[in-house]
């Protein structure tokens, strides 16, 4: 049996699906990275409100994805962009995942580090962004959660120079009760945070985030680079200070940065890992037991799927995400917080489904064929 796909050229083509999944397990806890998944949060779709209204959440296949997750060994990064933060997911939607999702996290011994950022705002002084940030930061404490501070837009519309990232950032490592991971999401990511760390040169950037960490360094877990470019990533990790982790956030070069070279390696919080959780897992595993090669074998392949949902506007690459979280079945709909299913095209849709089922991601390929065969029926195409 064949699907009718669309093409970029505005014709169609014959696609086989692939009847068996890939088959991987839940297996032991791994020794060689730390790997956490930016989880998305699934909509309530009942729920009668507008790409404007607080996010309508369902809170019930939200937990169960995250319990998905954990399954396989993999840690949860809470209320990230990911979820949709600033993008459909308020603060106060934003402080209820982060509660819900601590406590599950605690019933089921699974790992989480929530995203601390500054969201009440739309935009502030100086003053007002610190408050913001401890605010949130009492909130993931609280919570019994490890930090993520996230980039902030009121920051970079707020900050004059890096001399005011130094302040701020010093500030929170200071109070912070445990050490956080620092978070540097690029603007391909968000276009607000351009000149992030006081400058678009993104040398001089990267001297000034250095400068925080190398001030504070028993504060930092570890930092998270999100600026899809191995080679800066790969300098920078070789520049920070003894015991400082590097949680690469490169969704186009994860598999090299992973597995590291004679120098280092990184660990990951990736976005990718959503829709690559179980696939991943098994990779690392297999990392684990120093197999470097049979790492990238399984791993290597996604990456082709990776760039597609994240091509620009990179930030519309949760959409792509979800899409593929309900064909796999894990949740029951194609609806999104924020209206966002509607920020990709019905091409790059059918080019996610066959990457994805070229790759055995889908737990029931008949599932994943007639759900896609649904989205193609309500664009007008026929079978």
């Amino acid at each position: 049996m064949t699907i009718q796909l669309p093409d970029a050229t505005g014709g169609l083509r014959a696609y086989e699906p692939r009847t068996d999944p890939l088959a991987v397990t839940p297996g032991a806890p791994f020794t060689s990275r730390t790997v956490f998944s930016a989880a998305h949060v699934v909509a309530d779709p009942y729920a009668d409100v507008t790409p404007d209204s607080p996010a309508a959440v369902d809170w019930d296949a939200t937990l169960a994805f995250r319990r998905h997750l954990w399954s396989h060994g993999l840690g949860v990064a809470e209320a990230m962009d990911t979820a949709q933060r600033g993008v459909g997911l308020d603060w106060a939607g934003a402080a209820e995942l982060i509660r819900r999702s601590a406590a599950e996290a605690k019933a089921v011994g699974g790992r989480i580090a929530c995203g601390v950022g500054t969201d009440q705002l739309a935009s502030g002084t100086l003053a007002e962004v610190r408050a913001a940030y401890e605010e949130q930061l009492a909130v993931v404490e609280e919570a019994g959660a490890q930090a993520i501070l996230m980039a902030s837009r009121a920051l970079a519309k707020a900050a004059s120079g890096p001399e005011d990232y130094l302040e701020i950032y010093g500030h929170l490592l200071r109070q912070a009760a445990e050490p956080v991971i620092l978070h540097w999401l690029g603007p391909m990511f968000d276009p607000a945070l351009e000149g992030y760390w006081g400058s678009s040169d993104l040398d001089a950037a990267t001297d000034t985030f250095l400068e925080v960490i190398a001030a504070h360094p028993d504060k930092v877990d570890g930092i998270k680079v999100s600026l899809l470019d191995a080679q800066r990533e790969i300098d920078l990790r070789r520049r920070l200070p003894q015991g400082v982790r590097c949680y690469t956030g490169d969704d186009f070069n994860y598999p090299e940065l992973i597995a590291g070279d004679d120098q280092g390696f990184s660990h990951a919080l990736l976005g990718i890992f959503d829709p690559l959780g179980p696939l991943a897992a098994e990779a690392v595993r297999v990392l684990d037991t120093g197999d470097v090669t049979g790492f990238r074998e399984l791993l290597d392949p996604t990456v082709a799927l990776s760039r597609h949902l994240f091509q620009a506007p990179t930030r519309f690459y949760k959409t792509g995400v979800v899409f593929l979280a309900w064909l796999a079945g894990h949740q029951s709909h194609f609806t999104m917080v924020g209206g966002l299913q509607s920020a990709r095209s019905l091409p790059h849709f059918a080019r996610a489904y066959e990457l994805a089922d070229g790759l055995g991601l889908f737990p029931d390929p008949k599932l994943a064929e007639e759900r896609m065969k649904t989205l193609l029926a309500m664009y007008g195409v026929a079978q």
